[in-house]
């Protein structure tokens, strides 16, 4: 299929690219930008007049809830709102049902999402059988099902030794090792530990807890050098262990999530299970600190951290309910607020969602390495295309996710997606959906 995408104005954090020209696409690769040849007959044509033509989305957590829910058809809702959020490219944690720690269902996983021809899913394989912490998974065998690495989503692994030995497992092949830095026995708290948790009487998880799991990765990566991405950094006095282990060279990208990006506890209101999420938000002086290392630098990547919880596990008292909220769709709209309200340039908050998370993918990506992330010529067709001066409600109606519940409820957001293009395919068309 031939598509034309007119008159956008087309940025490219990668090449630094900015200005109003044309997109041609054919068999699934850009083939021209800029002027485009009169013998080029697109099959399509989408005119993208005041909107921003950007790579693809890539998001790096967003739970699909599959294998675990194929009787609610939560693959092709979750992977419905991605699209419809920009998202063209999603790395889903192992933490499934069962857990991602077979090649079998590794390759379900895939074909399946293959079959919806939507976003494209990077299953991260379980580092440890059924995330318990004990016996190192067959590494090897998920990688050539398509495992791009391999993590405990947010089961820590309690013995160290097991760290270790996974680490040098990994280090051995060139795996990634992805961890989401908090200790275990200081990490059982439902809320950031201060002084809003103990007038609320709920059990805090304080700083400490992730500081500690840090000190002791990085002592590792000193004598195991492995690449090791850093899942939803929380605190100001983490981001600095973070800042400091990069000056020091040792091999470690990290993300935060959306939810940390804008939202300390005191949005917890009276006990709003909406904000139930982990790692938990934390105060104002972490926030500010992780904006700040977001737009310098220090942060690699922003994330959805999407998890759809359905309304039984919700709404129940906060220490009980289920962690996590509905974000994919909200990732895009997220990143232009934050850059809004802090002035960050735009081609830097596009990055944090596309050239950034790519680059943190690297090596696992095989042959989309060089071009996911980035708008170029010969690269892949995966484009988002939208209208930033348009702002929606995030309400209800508005969600294609399963999964209705978000902190950001009735927030008026900016930017909304017109059309998202992946390998070529118009995956999602807001004009033809009454949007």
């Amino acid at each position: 299929m031939k598509l034309l995408i007119k008159a956008g104005q087309v940025i490219d954090p990668t090449s630094g690219l900015n200005a109003v020209q044309d997109v041609a696409i054919a068999s699934g690769r850009v083939v021209a930008m800029g002027a485009v040849t009169a013998d080029f007959t697109p099959d399509r044509v989408i005119d993208a007049s005041g909107c921003i033509v950007a790579p693809g989305l890539v998001d790096l957590c967003a739970r699909l809830r599959e294998p675990g829910f194929e009787h609610e058809s939560m693959l092709e809702s979750e992977m419905s709102a991605a699209v419809a959020g920009g998202v063209t490219s999603l790395v889903c944690p192992p933490d499934t049902d069962p857990v991602l720690d077979e090649p079998g269902l590794v390759d379900m996983l895939k074909s399946r999402a293959e079959k919806l021809h939507q976003s494209r899913v990077f299953p991260l394989g379980a580092l440890t059988k059924g995330l318990k912490g004990e016996v190192l998974t067959e590494m090897a065998e998920l990688t050539e099902s398509g495992c791009i690495g391999f993590g405990q989503a947010d089961q820590p692994i309690v013995n160290t030794q097991v760290l270790q030995r996974c680490l040098q497992y990994a280090a051995s092949f060139g795996y990634s090792v992805w961890l989401r830095p908090q200790d275990f026995w200081l990490g059982q708290g439902v809320a950031a530990s201060g002084p809003l948790a103990t007038r609320m009487g709920l059990s805090g998880v304080p700083v400490v807890a992730e500081v500690i799991a840090l000190h002791t990765i990085f002592e590792m990566l000193h004598s195991t050098p492995v690449h090791v991405h850093l899942c939803r950094i929380s605190s100001a006095a983490g981001l600095a262990l973070v800042k400091a282990a990069k000056a020091q060279g040792l091999p470690v990208t990290c993300d935060v999530s959306v939810h940390n990006l804008h939202l300390i506890d005191v949005d917890m209101g009276y006990y709003d299970s909406r904000l139930r999420l982990e790692p938990p938000v934390r105060q104002q002086a972490d926030r500010l600190a992780l904006r700040a290392g977001l737009a310098d630098g220090t942060i690699d990547a922003l994330v959805s951290d999407h998890n759809p919880v359905e309304a039984d596990a919700k709404n129940l008292p906060f220490a009980q309910a289920e962690p996590g909220a509905t974000a994919v769709e909200l990732l895009l709209s997220l990143a232009i607020k934050w850059a809004n309200e802090d002035q960050i340039p735009l081609s830097r908050a596009l990055a944090v969602l596309t050239s950034g998370p790519a680059s943190v993918l690297g090596n696992s990506l095989g042959s989309l390495q060089s071009s996911l992330g980035q708008l170029a010529i010969g690269g892949v067709a995966d484009v988002c295309i939208y209208q930033p001066t348009a702002y929606w409600e995030v309400c209800d109606a508005n969600l294609r996710s399963q999964g209705k519940y978000t902190p950001f409820g009735g927030y008026e957001l900016p930017a909304q997606v017109r059309a998202t293009v992946v390998n070529g395919y118009v995956a999602f068309d807001a004009s033809k959906e009454g949007a």
